[in-house]
């Protein structure tokens, strides 16, 4: 998001300078004060000019457009590289931005257990992120390869928590990647008898799924 500085004899006029000078309104602008200005002794001696940074306020559905388009022209920079040709479908789904690569080779780009397309996410993750400034989740696939691989790992959430009950101990998974974590603790919260938690440190995490002990 670019931002700009103006001053003025206030901070009043410096605001209304950003206003003319950029052509905005200043409802649609976001300020911060670095200087607010002092007219000095008898407004002769030792006044400072306020000073304040400006930039221009985005509207949500804009912002959420600027999301899609910034990781869709990264990935699409990514595979001219490779080189592999295939399409990109964006969509924006609640929270998050899903790129779904289609092509006859498409399938190449998943790798052993995800780990190409989980290489993929995570570069695109990190180029929208710096681009948008602020945290944005970018999820990558191919030929349905997530949606399997969730319900898989559902279906594997269930089995540990239904042992993590009968033995009464905690269980642990492999390490996972957050998307995968994700769908293990969404999966997890459904059981009232269960809880998870995440172990380990950077992007590759354990989920330990533990039982709820009565009257503690």
């Amino acid at each position: 998001m670019e931002t700009y500085e103006f001053e003025g004899k206030t901070t009043e006029e410096a605001i209304e300078n950003a206003s003319r000078e950029l052509d905005i309104p200043v409802e649609e602008l976001s300020i911060d004060v670095i200087e607010p200005g002092s007219a000095g002794i008898f407004g002769l001696v030792g006044g400072k000019r306020a000073k304040i940074k400006v930039s221009v306020k985005r509207a949500p559905e804009t912002e959420k457009e600027d999301v899609v388009k910034v990781a869709q022209e990264a990935l699409e920079k990514i595979l001219t590289l490779i080189p592999i040709e295939a399409a990109i479908k964006a969509e924006q789904a609640e929270d998050r931005v899903i790129l779904s690569i289609v092509g006859d080779r498409s399938g190449l780009l998943i790798g052993r257990k995800g780990k190409t397309l989980d290489a993929l996410q995570l570069i695109v993750n990190k180029i929208v992120n710096k681009a948008m400034d602020k945290k944005v989740d970018v999820v990558i696939d191919s030929e349905d390869y997530r949606k399997r691989r969730e319900d898989s790992l559902t279906q594997i959430a269930r089995k540990m928590g239904d042992k993590a009950k009968k033995t009464k101990k905690a269980v642990t998974t492999a390490p996972l990647n957050p998307h995968d974590r994700r769908i293990i603790h969404l999966t997890i919260k459904e059981d009232q008898e269960l809880e998870t938690r995440s172990r380990g440190e950077g992007v590759m995490k354990r989920v330990v799924i533990i039982p709820k002990y009565k009257g503690k």
